[in-house]
């Protein structure tokens, strides 16, 4: 599988990366292990996950997954949710800390690659979660720092405030939702990441499972909208306009002659600024047509069409006031 550099940094990460959010929960230590499995032989090293998954479980599954092999992987885990709580997410020094400590414990390992904030913490001055950051990468229990779900401007706090003094621990990866059905990240953290070096991450690639195709005829009863735990989650994009970009994807795939995920997620991991698009594959049957997009690169006219047909609102202020 090709590798790309995470932002402007060294660390070079497989161009897909495998999700574990359903680990520990939807997904057992017996198929997660088959998942690891197919990922590792297809050349992939990227393995995400967050202290929260599975309430910390899908850490806990990764960590016995990769006794003896852990060289071989790059790890990145999130921090700063708190479940069951009145404060929904927390950033501050001492939570950050205790949390990374905890993540560790539950992988196995005294480092992870990659340690992300989860979310913006807007109770907590940003320059002490910026400053856990930096401890956490001098004490070496974290090699790179990543943030997720900022905002434009938020991202672009961060990232300057980092570079604005040698030797604070630089932000790489900016993991965001972005798929054909949201692109919102075009607005404003796409562009704050290109200007500052910082790669993106999409997560829900696959326009969380809408993509694939599977709701064109309705709702299959093992799919994430049928249950009651992920309905919620997927009926956001169960509506006419992204009926219509689901219908585009799909005449994409039968024209190409693969299946309607490859295009949706060859048409993300290829645009500007990706880095690598983060699958959360429940089965290796998910993960295998995942893996399938590696061998496929749009044609110019079939991406064309696929951002027309899916473009977002743009306008002052998002490209500037000159810019009609």
């Amino acid at each position: 599988m090709e590798q790309r550099h995470l932002g402007r940094t060294g660390l070079r990460v497989s161009r897909l990366g495998l999700g574990t959010m359903a680990w520990g929960r939807d997904t057992d230590e017996g198929d997660a292990a088959d998942l690891l499995k197919a990922y590792l032989d297809a050349g992939g090293n990227l393995v995400d996950t967050a202290d929260v998954y599975g309430e910390g479980e899908a850490e806990a599954l990764l960590g016995r997954l990769i006794e003896g092999i852990r060289d071989e992987l790059v790890i990145a885990t999130k921090a700063v949710s708190v479940p069951h709580s009145d404060r929904r997410f927390d950033a501050s020094r001492r939570h950050l800390l205790a949390a990374l400590d905890a993540s560790l414990e539950r992988l196995g390992t005294d480092y992870v690659d990659v340690w992300q904030l989860h979310a913006y913490d807007d109770r907590t001055p940003m320059e002490e979660t910026l400053a856990a950051l930096d401890t956490a990468v001098h004490s070496g229990k974290a090699r790179y720092v990543g943030v997720a779900n900022y905002s434009g401007w938020q991202l672009a706090a961060a990232a300057s405030w980092q570079k604005s003094v040698p030797g604070r621990a630089t932000i790489a990866s900016v993991q965001m939702e972005y798929s054909l059905l949201q692109r919102g990240v075009e607005r404003e953290v796409a562009p704050a990441a290109e200007a500052l070096g910082v790669g993106l991450l999409p997560w829900s690639p696959l326009g969380r499972g809408v993509l694939t195709g599977k709701y064109r005829m309705g709702t299959p009863s093992d799919s994430r909208a049928a249950s009651d735990r992920f309905a919620g989650f997927v009926e956001p994009y169960l509506h006419d306009e992204s009926r219509r970009i689901v219908d585009a994807v799909a005449t994409a795939s039968d024209g190409l002659g693969v299946a309607p995920l490859e295009v949706a997620l060859a048409w993300v991991r290829d645009r500007p600024g990706v880095v690598a698009p983060i699958v959360g594959a429940r089965t290796t049957a998910q993960l295998r047509g995942a893996l399938a997009a590696e061998e496929l690169t749009l044609p110019r006219e079939i991406r064309s069409a696929l951002d027309d047909v899916s473009a977002p609102a743009m306008g002052y202020p998002d490209h500037g006031w000159n810019r009609g």
